[in-house]
């Protein structure tokens, strides 16, 4: 079992700026994707950001050039630097990796939520 534990969330004001962490246990295995997501009141879990073990980045159309995603594999920790909140950025933020164990066996693991706030 992977361990996930997101922080950074917080209450900020439209325009303002935000950077998510989500560090994971250690264990034997590698990473694939490590991916944000997010769920705001009454709507469904949406992607916002995915990278892969090799870099390459992918956003949902509504963040493309305001979210960065980034990781640092030596301290097994994705990140997501977040500029010119909106307030439809106000969501529950989650983080979520795809792990392959040194047995061939492969886990998906959640954290549990960091709360992002962004008043008008």
């Amino acid at each position: 079992q992977v361990q996930l534990v997101e922080s950074g969330g917080g209450l900020v004001q439209a325009g303002g700026t935000l950077r998510l962490s989500c560090v994971a246990s250690a264990g034997m295995f590698s990473i694939n994707d490590m991916n944000w997501y997010r769920q705001a009141p009454g709507k469904q879990r949406e992607l916002v950001a995915t990278i892969s073990n090799g870099g390459r980045t992918n956003y949902a159309d509504s963040v493309k050039g305001r979210f960065t995603i980034s990781r640092d594999n030596a301290k097994i920790t994705v990140y997501l630097q977040m500029n010119s909140l909106k307030p439809d950025d106000t969501a529950v933020y989650y983080c979520n990796i795809e792990v392959r164990y040194y047995t061939g066996r492969y886990g998906n693991y959640w954290g549990q939520g960091t709360q992002v706030t962004v008043s008008s």
